[in-house]
């Protein structure tokens, strides 16, 4: 078969888990929760945040970056997970296939970055305290945050747009959304500049920002050890613990995806990889910071009380 590049194909199909036929139904069920578990806890993290005044601090305008960033990235692909999973026909526009690819490297490098981002904020919340307020100033943050979105953004549209230029030699992608390794399986012969591109920017956005991050952590634990007061650590290693948390959940799975050795039997594994950090972890990351987190946990606890109290007014 001639080879033809992404645009050129008019859709795709998408394997998915049609080998297993008898598990779409309890995938597609369990997706789906997670899903709508995923947007309300996001969004519910984000609302509280931006409500409660106390709340207010460089280490919540991240998390409510890292809350917007999850939702954006599971909406680029359970959707079609959750067709597909229902379909007999399982088909993804070359259009939407490219977009679904944008959107999920832009999301996964952005929060790369941001996780990097948020251990430099701890480390100076708990190394220099007396400095945090000037150093982690509103504008400080807010121009890390739009480092981070631009360098997700730019390194996504790098990787997609040379991705799209590859001879592919058919439409059948082996997996359940438009994952650019998956869809780089079908290129027609290797190209040279495509692989570095792909090994350079996997470099810069996996184990740079965590090694930035585990520096980070090493100062952390050493200031944190030198606290006199047990509660003063414990407040230190609870406001660390939530975040070190959603680190090793993301990069382990990030890790295991891009930097392992290539492999023809691997790709079911791939899927699985996928489904649990591209579905699993969105959902959990604003559950590890709200049960690790008191303040998280106080404001909605008012929050809840102030919706039952109006609730309460217009049955009277």
């Amino acid at each position: 078969m001639r080879g033809e590049n992404l645009t050129s194909w008019s859709f795709f199909f998408l394997e998915g888990f049609s080998r297993y036929p008898k598990l779409e139904i309890a995938l597609f069920v369990f997706s789906l929760i997670i899903y709508l578990i995923t947007l309300l806890a996001n969004s519910t993290l984000i609302l509280v945040t931006v409500l409660d005044s106390r709340l207010q601090t460089p280490m919540y305008f991240f998390l409510r970056n890292l809350s917007f960033m999850d939702i954006c990235y599971t909406s680029a692909s359970s959707p079609t997970l959750l067709v597909n999973l229902l379909s007999s026909r399982k088909t993804i526009l070359s259009s939407g296939c490219a977009v679904q690819m944008y959107l999920s490297l832009a999301m996964g490098s952005t929060e790369c970055v941001l996780l990097a981002v948020m251990a430099y904020d701890r480390y100076v919340a708990i190394c220099n305290p007396l400095r945090y307020p000037i150093v982690m100033n509103r504008q400080v943050c807010v121009h890390m945050a739009i480092v981070s979105w631009v360098t997700g953004c730019l390194t996504a549209l790098l990787e997609t747009s040379f991705a799209l230029q590859i001879p592919l030699c058919g439409n059948l992608i082996n997996h359940f959304t438009c994952e650019i390794l998956a869809v780089l399986k079908l290129a027609c012969a290797s190209s040279l500049l495509m692989d570095m591109i792909m090994l350079v920017v996997s470099v810069l956005l996996l184990p740079i920002p965590m090694l930035l991050i585990c520096i980070s952590y090493v100062f952390i634990l050493s200031a944190t050890l030198r606290i006199s007061s047990a509660e003063g650590r414990n407040k230190a290693f609870s406001t660390c613990g939530a975040h070190l948390t959603v680190v090793i959940l993301y990069y382990g799975a990030a890790l295991s995806m891009y930097l392992k050795p290539s492999s023809l039997n691997s790709q079911e594994i791939d899927k699985i990889i996928s489904l649990l950090y591209g579905v699993l972890a969105p959902m959990l990351n604003p559950v590890i910071y709200s049960l690790r987190n008191k303040e998280v946990k106080d404001a909605m606890k008012i929050l809840l009380g102030k919706i039952s109290l109006k609730q309460t007014h217009e049955r009277l």
